[in-house]
């Protein structure tokens, strides 16, 4: 007797269609407050000629970082050969495009003026790194379509591991040409470093593997589909993992900033003096977007517990949204220091910390980003086989010596086939 992992589209179900029709009108109410937004000006935005980039942003970078992350899944199964992770990659791949594809258009539904990215996919000036995104961009899409068809075709799939390892080079370069957007604005001392691209590159395993988790307990647990205990706490341990990563090289950034005397101002507004600045940092982002989730994921009563991993990974997701509000909002309210050593005063707010507050429009349009994010998702496993029938304990893992399968959402013998 063999066990086989058999992938199967997803039935119908009035769940399903609800949530599907869910994802529908959010996205279509983000489209209206785009248009709102584009048609009124972005003066009806909270956004001002200091704080150039608002909430849209917040939530365009985050999909977009959580993108490379979301393939982290299907990386390890191909590219490492751990065999435990292979039935879980082509949903990693369908979630990884999907998740650019919602960061992307809040990103292009933002610009004030759509119609002139044509420009920007037209003419390139290679001296900026926003140049060189369009080609990131549009050239992991292109990766992960190839990586979706070589798993979900047999004539093709000896190409997977050799496509997967491609991905994985390619998902690293293109979180460091999103973090590098910050990492070479000299302009601002909040961005100005070179760890803004290895940092980016962390915070991108702990966003996208916690929306995987999320995406995929959601799909098989709400189709009925079994999902093996043990696997569950393999994910909750590497996101763990992940979400220590991710703390270190925030702190070593915060700490780097702290030694150098013209950045030590700017420390003590974003973590000690800035407000909502603060408050986001050590209680979003620290406490509960880090600290809670590592006791979650790595303590033995909890990480084998749906709910409580599920719960880890929604604060991993809120956490990371306070961490990008920080950096992107922070970033651009903490004053501008132009003559370094001298105090600067005029009519234009210099010297003051810039005042934003998100509005309806652009966090509607920012929660759209995931609506249509889930859209694709939903509409990617409806149509193909992205999801396994079974994530049984025994079926992906041949190592597995468990006196009886765990499996949520269905039996052990279920599980198996022959």
């Amino acid at each position: 007797m063999t066990n086989r992992i058999r992938y199967h589209t997803i039935d119908n179900s009035p769940g399903f269609w609800a949530i599907f029709v869910l994802f529908l009108i959010l996205s279509a109410i983000g489209l209206g407050a785009a248009f709102y937004m584009e048609h009124h000006g972005h003066w009806v935005t909270g956004m001002s000629q200091n704080v150039v980039w608002g909430t849209p942003h917040v939530f365009a970078v985050f999909l977009i970082v959580a993108a490379s992350g979301a393939l982290n899944t299907a990386s390890i199964g191909s590219v490492f050969g751990r065999k435990p992770y292979k039935p879980l990659a082509p949903l990693s791949a369908l979630l990884a495009g999907a998740l650019l594809i919602g960061g992307l258009a809040v990103l292009v539904l933002d610009l004030g003026r759509p119609d002139r990215l044509v420009i920007a996919m037209t003419h390139y000036n290679f001296r900026s790194i926003f140049a060189w995104n369009i080609f990131l961009y549009t050239g992991f899409l292109v990766v992960l379509l190839a990586y979706i068809w070589t798993m979900l075709d047999r004539n093709v799939k000896a190409y997977s591991t050799p496509v997967g390892f491609i991905g994985f080079l390619w998902r690293l370069v293109l979180t460091t040409g999103t973090g590098s957007i910050f990492g070479f604005l000299v302009g601002r001392a909040a961005y100005d470093a070179a760890i803004m691209a290895p940092m980016f590159i962390a915070m991108s395993f702990s966003f996208g593997t916690a929306l995987y988790i999320l995406c995929m307990l959601a799909i098989m647990v709400g189709n009925g589909r079994p999902v093996g205990d043990e696997l569950v706490a393999r994910m909750a341990k590497l996101l763990g993992v992940f979400v220590a990563g991710s703390l270190f090289f925030v702190a070593v950034h915060h700490l780097t900033n702290i030694y150098g005397p013209e950045t030590r101002g700017l420390e003590a507004f974003l973590l000690l003096d800035g407000g909502i600045y603060t408050s986001l940092f050590w209680l979003g982002f620290v406490l509960l977007g880090s600290v809670v989730p590592m006791v979650l994921f790595f303590h033995p009563a909890t990480n084998r517990s749906f709910s409580m991993v599920s719960l880890g990974a929604v604060l991993v997701v809120l956490g990371g949204l306070a961490e990008i509000y920080v950096i992107i909002i922070g970033g651009q309210a903490v004053p501008q220091v132009l003559f370094p050593g001298y105090e600067v005063s005029s009519s234009f707010f210099d010297g003051s910390v810039a005042y934003y507050a998100p509005s309806w429009p652009e966090v509607l349009l920012g929660i759209s980003g995931f609506a249509m994010a889930f859209l694709v998702v939903a509409l990617g496993v409806k149509v193909l086989r992205f999801m396994p029938h079974s994530l049984a304990d025994p079926l992906v893992d041949a190592h597995f010596k468990g006196k009886a399968d765990k499996a949520r959402g269905g039996d052990a013998a279920q599980a198996q086939t022959a």
